[in-house]
């Protein structure tokens, strides 16, 4: 990845000015600087004062997925920025640890200011996805820091992935990240259940996984969980799988994995919060569209576009022609495999 991170550096070096984007209503950032800043919402502008814990509770009701994009590459931002508008759609651009951690999105504050050079609040949130106890390579992680930081920031829901330790243990670290954000006014994601991918080591093969069920989210646990964390989006395991990240497997096709909906239909039916799908690269299409109709209510996709981008920019050199790979695959993913185009005056009323 030498190379990538070569051309994104001079991408992303090149003008630190902050820029005006598509809304004169939007975050501005003093790029450079420790000055972060929002501007006050106009009277009226609904787009910008509604939270994205309503838009999310808007898309569980409609029976509609929002697509969250995760970016562990800063000049991926702007065309997935520029396709969802186009196809007037909803997404969150996200960031999780790993991506600042084995890839290139260089930290929360980073990506958070290539994100405000383009943001579209009528289109876009950002986010920060896992945040773990424990990360894929077994390492306590000082996670209580990350999360300051980011609310300092100005990023509008967090995820702590507390999915590797008891429940006793996730439930108390999840509360401590729960009360934290909804000190500042934002939703809180949470995990439980085990799903699998990231982890460096092996893992047994996807059907001998899917067939026993293992890792899958309790019910009875999902229920205490939610109940006792007051976490605002639950992460559930029901098959699903994310892609390897480690270096010598991440340029691996992802296994196309089943999902257990009837199990996912129980979940929902016994936390009331909005459900969350992880490793949505790959899934079979059928089993993400009936997902979306029980309970499914933010989708996370992380390879699918990170691969577009490598090849792209490995056959070309040009980051330009790798953003115009990450546009298209974008469009496509809201428009023809999610089936989300239009779908945004759905979500913000």
């Amino acid at each position: 990845m030498a190379g990538i991170a070569r051309d994104q550096s001079a991408a992303f070096e090149g003008d630190r000015r902050p820029k005006l984007s598509f809304s004169p209503r939007l975050w501005r950032i003093a790029i450079g600087h420790s000055v972060w800043w929002r501007h006050i919402p106009l009277e009226g502008d609904q787009e910008q004062m509604q939270s994205t814990q309503d838009i999310l509770k808007n898309a569980r009701r409609a029976k509609v997925v929002i697509p969250a994009f995760n970016v562990p590459y800063l000049p991926m931002i702007s065309p997935i920025i520029r396709a969802v508008a186009d196809q007037d759609s909803f997404a969150l651009i996200e960031t999780a640890r790993l991506e600042w951690i084995k890839f290139e999105s260089r930290g929360p504050a980073a990506v958070m200011g290539e994100f405000a050079r383009w943001c579209d609040p009528v289109h876009v949130r950002i986010h920060l996805d896992h945040v773990p106890v424990i990360d894929e390579d077994g390492l306590l992680v000082d996670y209580l820091p990350i999360f300051e930081e980011a609310i300092e920031l100005g990023y509008q829901s967090v995820m702590i992935d507390g999915s590797r330790l008891d429940l006793e243990a996730n439930i108390a670290a999840t509360g401590q990240v729960v009360e934290l954000a909804h000190k500042a006014g934002i939703a809180c994601e949470a995990e439980l259940g085990a799903v699998l991918g990231h982890e460096s080591g092996p893992i047994p093969p996807y059907e001998e996984l899917y067939e026993t069920g293992r890792g899958f989210t309790d019910l009875e646990d999902a229920t205490r969980f939610a109940r006792e964390t007051r976490c605002d989006w639950l992460s559930v395991a029901i098959g699903n799988v994310h892609g390897a990240v480690s270096a010598g497997l991440r340029d691996q096709k992802k296994v196309q994995a089943k999902l257990n909906l009837e199990h996912l239909e129980k979940l929902a039916l016994a936390t009331r919060v909005p459900l969350v799908l992880h490793g949505g690269s790959s899934v079979k299409q059928d089993y993400v569209l009936g997902a979306i109709k029980k309970g499914i209510a933010k989708i996370n996709i992380g390879t699918d576009l990170r691969q577009t981008y490598e090849r792209a920019l490995k056959a070309s050199g040009s980051i330009l022609q790798a953003q115009e790979a990450i546009y298209q695959r974008t469009s496509w993913l809201v428009r023809d495999y999610l089936r989300v185009s239009g779908t945004r005056s759905l979500l913000i009323t």
